[in-house]
C-alpha cells in the first residue's frame, strides 16, 4: 500500500468496503490494510471512550483488526462493513473492561487525582482560556471521558464519529429510541461547561495520528502473516 502511486491509491480509495473486502476474500490480503487505514480513527475513538487508556486502546484495535479479519467470509452485508466492524471493536473494548474490572468510578481513577484537572486547577484558566490556547480538544476529551460508559459511547459514535441513530443502536446491540435518549442525557450533562462552545471541534477531538496508524497497521499485519 505504501509504495502505491498517488492515481493507483485515489483508485484504491474509491472501492467501496464491500468491494474491498471481496478482494481480500479472493485472494488479495494486503488490500485489508487498506480497511484498517480507513478506521484506525474510529475505532480509536470508540475502544478509548470505554477504555480510557491509550495504550489498552490500541490493543483492542489490534484484536479486533485480527478477529475481523479471521471472521471476514462471516461478514453478509446485512449491515454496513463499518458498523459490522465497529461492533466487533465494541465488543472486544467491553470484553477488555469487564475482564479488567474497569468498573470504577472516574473519581476514584488516576486521571482525576492528576491529569487534565488537576492542571486546569493549577493555574486558574477557564474553558474560553484554554480554548484561545488550543486546549480545548483536551478539555472536551475530559469532559467526555467523565460521562458514564452507556453515555459516553453513544456520545462518541453519534457526535465525534458522525454515525446515524440506527447505525448505533445495531453497533451497541440498542433501540433507536435507547440511543436518542442517551444521547439527550449525555448532551445535558456536557451542556453547562462545554458543549455550547465546542461546536465543529468535536471532530477534531481524540486524533489518532499516523504514527499510530502506522504501529497498528503493522502489528494486524504480522499477526496476521500478511507482512512484507
Amino acid at each position: 500500500m505504501a509504495s502505491a502511486s498517488l492515481l493507483e491509491q485515489a483508485k484504491l480509495e474509491a472501492w467501496s468496503d464491500e468491494e474491498v473486502v471481496s478482494r481480500v476474500l479472493a485472494g488479495e490480503s494486503a488490500l485489508y490494510e487498506l480497511l484498517m487505514r480507513r478506521y484506525n480513527q474510529r475505532l480509536y475513538r470508540v475502544a478509548r471512550a470505554i477504555l480510557r487508556n491509550d495504550s489498552e486502546a490500541e490493543d483492542v484495535m489490534q484484536d479486533a483488526y485480527v478477529r475481523a479479519y479471521q471472521h471476514l467470509a462471516d461478514f453478509e452485508g446485512r449491515a454496513r462493513f463499518s458498523t459490522w466492524l465497529t461492533r466487533i471493536a465494541v465488543h472486544e473494548a467491553l470484553a477488555r473492561c469487564r475482564a479488567g474490572s474497569r468498573y470504577q468510578s472516574l473519581d476514584d481513577s488516576e486521571e482525576s487525582k492528576g491529569g487534565i484537572m488537576e492542571s486546569l486547577a493549577s493555574d486558574g484558566r477557564d474553558p474560553e482560556e484554554m480554548a484561545y490556547d488550543g486546549e480545548l480538544g483536551e478539555v472536551l476529551e475530559w469532559a467526555i471521558l467523565k460521562l458514564s460508559e452507556e453515555h459516553r459511547l453513544v456520545f462518541m459514535l453519534r457526535e465525534v464519529e458522525g454515525m446515524t441513530t440506527d447505525e448505533t443502536a445495531e453497533c451497541l446491540r440498542l433501540t433507536p429510541e435507547n440511543v436518542k435518549v442517551r444521547l439527550h442525557r449525555a448532551r445535558a450533562a456536557l451542556r453547562k461547561e462545554l458543549y455550547s462552545r465546542i461546536g465543529a471541534t468535536t471532530a477534531g477531538s481524540f486524533q489518532f495520528h499516523a504514527s499510530r496508524c502506522d504501529r497498528v497497521v503493522n502489528k494486524v499485519l504480522k499477526a496476521l502473516g500478511l507482512g512484507a
